[in-house]
């Protein structure tokens, strides 16, 4: 059971039906209806640097050590979150499900990594699974977070961490070691020295290889007794082992642990950190047992439910480039870690490709896309693309030269568009006196945002928000020959149906376009960039290129 440990609009989207270049007449299909996590526009935060909406939970943890700049609690909380949510700044984004950092009770005491003393603030570091990091508000106001992003039709994605605890410190003991092991530390020749291996010098690594059936560790049976809920933690265990036959190993604890978010706050989804870390097996056990924790919720709270989709799995196996397909490559030995379950891997190769020109960008991730979708029969699956994160220290663009231009290829290439918090802002990754990855988590620049930068970012995303075949749809060129790309993208799922035509890196002046293989029956087209209502002239719309960018969609006529 997770637990807190307390210390002192509704809009409407128009699409097209002729996916096939037949006159069919048009539909109007709710936003909420055209989701597809393929074409999901995902805003990934770290939730102590994104906004502070409760000054009473800042200090409830003693972690008085003076850290390094950036490197300890900075007060953002779930209430915070929930204060943007409301306030419409995801939606305004076009924004359709936010990815949170861990959100466990993390480890008290701090460590020294050779960039500065830090404590936990990231999430990463985990002491209880089962409780919630009081820094960051309460289990309640968690549920209250996610129930607020449903009702704007937002999906929750909550990272997760099985293979590893936080590091040892002052005041948070080692795990025993029939939990884990202290050494080596990986290598990486191959996948057992991937796997069998610490992160790092002080980091315990969860013994996931272990079939040997364990006690519950002492540090949690002492702190659930004081903390009065030892009985209830315990019966919680005895159901969910009799119920799953599964055995009393140390990863299968954790299993129970964490899908309990899945089972009692109605989040849609993962983001599994450390992919390569943990044999595939225990992969496919934990995802199993994810949506079947996340179906009990459903059957539970049916008056709460937005949608009946799958429990999402999103994996981060660091180094995937979504070019190679399905498979990871160690050294010589090739892994499928789709076939354990997941959905989509995070793209590593993105940043590098973004360099690209326009219309090779887009060609390279619509064969990507079909590639991943074709390449093992009945198990389509797709990819996360972003252009900087928390822990790659080699983002592009860090200094936030050309937002624009990062935005317009982050949010219209084919995949997933990964937002990290103030890619849309400016926010440079890079401040004075900081060492390290806390250049990357400096706080959300709440007064300092490039309006236009953010105006720029807002107009692509609710593009993509509103047109699933931004990110899932098949990509054809169209007749041109200047400099940029101009192509159509056509989406049929489900029974939505959606045609758009995307012009970018195109020289900002007027530019005449022939709409007859994308659009038949249509008088009128809107270009959502500028907001311009186009009449249909000949089959051929004249529109204002601004920001080397055209979007064409149909309007309710």
């Amino acid at each position: 059971m997770i637990r807190i440990v307390l210390f002192a609009c509704l809009a409407l989207v128009v699409v097209s039906c002729n996916n096939n270049n037949e006159s069919i007449s048009q539909v109007e299909v709710p936003i909420a209806s055209t989701f597809d996590w393929n074409a999901a526009n995902v805003y990934f935060l770290l939730t102590d640097r994104f906004n502070n909406g409760d000054l009473t939970n800042d200090n409830l943890v003693p972690r008085n050590e003076k850290t390094d700049k950036l490197r300890g609690f900075e007060g953002g909380d779930f209430k915070g979150i929930q204060q943007k949510i409301e306030q419409d700044y995801f939606t305004d984004l076009g924004i359709n499900a936010i990815w949170l950092t861990p959100i466990f009770e993390q480890i008290e005491g701090g460590v020294d990594e050779g960039s500065g003393f830090t404590y936990a603030y990231h999430g990463y570091w985990a002491k209880d699974w089962t409780a919630v990091e009081p820094s960051y508000g309460t289990l309640e106001e968690f549920k209250e977070l996610v129930q607020a992003a449903h009702r704007k039709d937002i999906r929750i994605l909550l990272d997760v961490v099985i293979n590893h605890t936080g590091p040892v410190t002052a005041t948070d003991p080692l795990w025993p070691e029939d939990w884990v092991r202290t050494g080596p530390t990986c290598t990486y020749r191959d996948q057992e020295t991937a796997m069998t291996c610490t992160l790092t010098s002080n980091l315990p690594d969860i013994r996931t290889d272990s079939n040997i059936e364990v006690e519950l560790p002492d540090l949690l049976v002492n702190k659930w007794k004081e903390e009065g809920r030892y009985e209830q933690e315990v019966k919680e265990l005895e159901t969910f082992f009799e119920k799953s036959q599964l055995p009393r190993t140390p990863v299968n604890y954790i299993i129970k642990w964490v899908t309990d978010y899945a089972r009692e706050t109605g989040i849609d989804g993962f983001r599994i950190d450390t992919v390569k870390h943990v044999e595939e097996s225990v992969w496919t056990t934990f995802i199993e047992q994810s949506r079947k924790a996340y179906n009990q919720w459903k059957s539970n709270n049916p008056e709460l439910m937005i949608h009946d989709d799958e429990f999402f799995i999103l994996g981060e196996l660091y180094g995937y480039y979504a070019a190679g397909g399905r498979n990871y490559a160690f050294n010589e030995s090739q892994v499928d870690y789709f076939d354990s379950g997941y959905d989509a891997m995070i793209n590593f190769g993105f940043k590098e490709d973004a360099r690209k020109v326009y219309s090779t960008l887009f060609a390279d991730y619509n064969r990507i896309r079909i590639k991943l979708n074709e390449e093992k029969e009945g198990s389509p699956v797709t990819f996360m693309n972003y252009i900087s994160s928390h822990d790659d220290g080699q983002p592009f663009d860090p200094l936030r030269e050309n937002p624009i231009d990062a935005g317009s290829k982050l949010l219209l290439t084919p995949g997933i568009s990964q937002v990290y918090y103030g890619d849309e802002t400016a926010r440079k990754l890079q401040a004075d006196g900081v060492q390290g990855d806390a250049n990357l988590r400096t706080k959300m620049n709440w007064d300092e945002i490039d309006q236009m930068v953010l105006a720029h970012w807002q107009k692509l995303g609710q593009f993509r928000r509103n047109h699933p075949a931004v990110g899932a749809g098949r990509a054809i060129p169209l007749e041109y020959t200047g400099p940029g790309s101009l192509s159509a993208r056509f989406y049929n799922k489900n029974g939505v149906v959606d045609d758009v035509i995307i012009g970018a890196g195109l020289p900002d002046s007027d530019i005449t376009i022939d709409i007859t293989k994308v659009f038949k029956t249509q008088k009128q087209l809107r270009n959502a960039y500028t907001g311009d209502l186009l009449t249909i002239k000949n089959g051929k719309v004249t529109t204002q290129v601004t920001e080397g960018l055209v979007l064409l969609e149909i309007v309710d006529e």
